[in-house]
């Protein structure tokens, strides 16, 4: 269950990423615009403001984010990316920090430069990080004997869950796109107590979360804090540096 509110406490650092993603399309006057993904709708938004003349679709997995994004009026649907087929208008497709959640995705991707139009822009921003301290200590800690037998059902082999920015552009180049594909790591200055362990509360804690009670939630976070502020030591001021490096493409279809 993806919780909005925890997603949107660092919305402005969140979504750093997906104005870098979109600043890079260059399409003047598309048909149809899919955020595919749009979570709370607050960045979706702003694809109806860049492009007010399109029609804009948005859908997420999550009921929860469904229900934010209509509440700030965004004509939200609850689907699977996995599932969804683009209509013969579209565009412009953008998928933000979601293909990591969906195993095998690069047969994903050559089906959609298959299906979309000519002309057509693909979007994707994901996470490069599953190497990083914090989510190597969350996998350790689920690992480990105290949590291991709680979290079984857990993939904890999250490094294999993105390719590189080359493989990715080696793909759509040879499915015959005009690729733009990059990586950016940004320093995420946080503020509060346990900022890091806050931080991915949003996102790659989610799935622990899901698996466990509440008390045994509370445990785990309680494990789980200290070693993540001896990775992530907070500064003199209360703040504490995270590195956040997210892997980008942008391919047009032949």
């Amino acid at each position: 269950m993806w919780d909005p509110a925890k997603y949107l406490d660092y919305a402005d650092l969140r979504g750093r990423p997906f104005y870098d993603l979109i600043g890079r399309i260059s399409s003047d006057a598309p048909r149809r615009v899919v955020d595919l993904g749009c979570g709370p709708g607050n960045l979706t938004l702003d694809l109806g403001r860049r492009w007010p003349g399109a029609v804009l679709e948005a859908l997420d997995s999550s009921p929860e984010m469904v229900d934010a994004a209509r509440a700030r009026g965004v004509d939200a649907h609850v689907a699977d990316v996995r599932e969804w087929v683009p209509s013969p208008d579209t565009d412009v497709v953008v998928s933000n920090a979601v293909l990591q959640w969906v195993p095998g995705h690069d047969d994903l991707l050559r089906r959609w430069v298959s299906q979309l139009p000519s002309g057509a822009v693909l979007a994707v921003q994901v996470p490069g990080n599953f190497g990083a301290p914090s989510h190597r200590i969350t996998r350790e800690l689920a690992a480990s004997p105290a949590w291991s037998s709680r979290l079984a059902t857990l993939v904890l082999r999250e490094n294999e869950a993105v390719s590189s920015p080359l493989e990715y552009a080696s793909l759509l180049a040879d499915a015959g796109c005009l690729v733009d594909a990059w990586e950016t790591t940004y320093m995420q200055r946080l503020a509060g107590e346990n900022a890091v362990l806050e931080w991915i509360t949003g996102t790659a804690l989610r799935p622990v979360r899901a698996a466990l009670p509440d008390d045994d939630w509370a445990a785990f976070r309680t494990e789980l804090a200290p070693l993540l502020d001896e990775a992530y030591p907070p500064r003199a001021d209360g703040t504490t540096w995270f590195e956040f490096r997210r892997i980008f493409f942008v391919a047009r279809i032949p």
